[in-house]
């Protein structure tokens, strides 16, 4: 006997381990979800057969009928599901039930907090269905066969969902796989035929194969041969009118395609006619799926092309910065025999990507008025997300561009909830511009001396602290035909929200003080680019500027972070020429502690912005020379 077809037992995979722990102990509140990812399980492996034999039509083995039968023995304690879909070979079993190939599984489980709703979320999305048969049972047994394999070449896979599993080659003469379920004591309330169907019809009746139950015989003799009834609806739930849709199906249907336990935030339900044919059913999900992040992480819609499933993650159809929209797209205009690389090439693709791209948008729109409060849900998720937009989809800038959301000096705290619609309605007579300011937190710019003048002048500034902020923003230029300036950059001109008085007084100011700036310019050298004096500041001595066309402090840690060469760049000093500070630093003759002091400043305005000292030795030295100097 070869080792290929004698019993092997072998271990599980040290996350699988950890699943089955969770599992057991995370779901058992909910614990008939079982069945629903057991039957999702089949409906896929069916979805595949069917595709595989568009160019192998012997897989079908002469049987094109695919369904999912359900049976149960009650006095054995055993529920029993049977498909005729694709099946398994012995090393796809091994392979399957016994790892985890997927990317991510150590993110996966470092997200795990113990808390059981929560981890409950997890392991839906991580989309393990097959280990939920643990919750219920205390002995699992597969039968299967690949479709097209000889009947010696059936596999049995057997464990009791601890350490290990035992897998053997058998004989089997009807393709595709069977799973038994020896119940736990306590849960022999699912080896009934009543409750199997009504489990049916809550979570799977949208399953476009027709599920099947022994037919019942109430008060009548049981026939000698078993005659099965279909108990779900059996039609692909996007084939059908929308009026006839209830919310739960849509909402169960969901779950299905996207392994998730919750409920979605929204849906977009639509049928195409036309020059195009298409039916697209798309959903917002109320949670973020843990390797959103992971930007090579498998994505995309299911394809079905005529109602014949394609493939399970087509992104082709909606851009990256929208990979977490879950949902199905089945298109009459694409030939049965699609492949990736012909949807990377057909025109047809660019048409329905265009259109479903515009109907996500409009879908989030509506759920952003509708549902402020599901709007501020999603946005928590995913609004890092939804910020690739404006570079990545340039037709759409002014459309994504009003689903952003930021924190504000208008704002209650951190919070991101102010929309740019509502800040231009906010905007003071006579503003012209979106003003912004980018930093590492909120606490760090909440109180940024670069607000000062705004807060005097009671103008509202945008406060942006996610690290894609800055990089977003050299994207998203202008909103409803205003531009965005940076209030820490360049020279900050006010426009109209300054009188004349106030320009004519600042020139005035500015020449006065020239000779001051000369001075700081040579004691200050090479650390700057230039100094000047402040139209930004009321309390604070001095504030660093960056120049129009250099990087900010964000891009240049991100950059550094990944390993890039930064540009080499100096900071503009400003000074505020009222302030009693520089007035002293003006009327200090002795040159050397003019060039301390000239450097204290410095530094201060540097750690004012965020940024780290290049010399904190020296900052601290001179720091305590003054000290000393002020307490002799």
């Amino acid at each position: 006997m070869s080792v290929e077809t004698q019993k092997q037992t072998l271990g599980f995979q040290t996350e699988v381990k950890q699943l089955l722990h969770l599992m057991i102990h995370s779901l058992y509140s909910n614990k008939e979800i079982f069945l629903r990812e057991l039957i999702s399980n089949a409906s896929d492996a069916a979805d595949k057969l069917r595709f595989e034999a568009l160019a192998k039509p012997e897989l079908l083995e002469g049987d094109a009928d695919l369904r999912i039968r359900l049976s149960f023995d009650k006095d054995a304690r055993t529920v029993t599901l049977d498909d005729n879909g694709i099946g398994m070979s012995r090393e796809e079993v091994i392979a399957h039930l016994g790892t985890i190939a997927k990317s991510g599984t150590a993110d996966f489980l470092k997200n795990l907090s113990g808390d059981q709703k929560k981890d409950s979320h997890l392991i839906g999305q991580f989309g393990v269905g097959f280990y939920s048969a643990f919750i219920v049972a205390d002995q699992v047994e597969v039968f299967s066969r690949r479709a097209g394999a000889a009947a010696s070449e059936g596999v049995h896979w057997s464990s009791k969902g601890e350490g290990e599993f035992e897998v053997e080659t058998i004989e089997k003469a009807e393709r595709g796989t069977r799973i038994v379920l020896h119940l736990k004591g306590g849960e022999e309330e699912f080896a009934d035929g009543w409750r199997l169907r009504n489990i049916v019809k809550k979570y799977s009746d949208h399953i476009a194969l027709p599920i099947q139950l022994p037919k019942e015989h109430h008060g009548e003799d049981q026939p000698a041969e078993v005659e099965w009834e279909t108990v779900n609806r059996a039609s692909a739930l996007w084939t059908r009118p929308r009026t006839e849709i209830k919310d739960e199906e849509y909402q169960e249907f969901y779950k299905h395609v996207s392994h998730d336990f919750e409920n979605p935030l929204a849906w977009s339900h639509n049928k195409v006619e036309g020059k195009l044919e298409y039916s697209s059913l798309l959903y917002v999900p109320g949670r973020a799926p843990f390797d959103l992040y992971h930007r090579e992480a498998p994505k995309g819609l299911k394809l079905y092309v005529q109602r014949v499933f394609i493939m399970d993650q087509a992104d082709e159809f909606l851009p990256l910065y929208l990979r977490f929209i879950k949902g199905v797209v089945d298109s009459n205009d694409l030939s049965l025999n699609v492949s990736r690389e012909i949807l990377q090439k057909d025109p047809v693709i660019d048409s329905m990507k265009s259109a479903l791209t515009k109907r996500v948008l409009d879908m989030l729109d509506k759920l952003a008025k509708d549902k402020p409060d599901d709007y501020k849900a999603f946005w928590k998720q995913f609004g890092q997300v939804l910020k690739e937009g404006p570079a990545e989809d340039f037709a759409n800038k002014e459309k994504i561009a009003g689903l952003l959301r930021f924190a504000s000096t208008a704002g209650e705290g951190d919070e991101q909830s102010v929309a740019l619609a509502d800040y231009v309605a906010r905007m003071k007579d006579g503003q012209d511009k979106l003003y912004y300011l980018t930093g590492e937190s909120y606490a760090q710019i909440k109180n940024s001396p670069h607000l000062e003048v705004f807060r005097k002048k009671g103008i509202e500034v945008l406060l942006l602290t996610d690290r894609i902020d800055e990089w977003l923003m050299s994207y998203l230029t202008e909103f409803d035909g205003k531009q965005f300036v940076d209030v820490a950059r360049g020279d900050l001109d006010l426009g109209k929200l300054d009188s004349e008085e106030d320009k004519k007084a600042q020139e005035e100011i500015a020449k006065a003080k020239e000779g001051l700036l000369e001075r700081l310019k040579g004691a200050l050298g090479e650390q700057v680019a230039e100094v000047r004096v402040s139209h930004r500041l009321t309390d604070s001595p001095a504030i660093l500027a960056i120049g129009e066309q250099d990087l900010g402090l964000q891009m240049r840690q991100i950059l550094e972070a990944s390993g890039q060469k930064v540009p080499e760049s100096k900071p503009i000093f400003e000074i505020n020429p009222q302030h009693p500070l520089i007035e002293k630093l003006d009327g200090e003759p002795d040159e050397d502690r003019f060039a301390d002091l000239s450097h204290i400043l410095f530094d201060q305005a540097a750690l004012a912005a965020g940024d780290s000292l290049k010399d904190p030795a020296a900052y601290v030295q001179r720091l305590n020379k003054l000290l000393v100097e002020l307490s002799a």
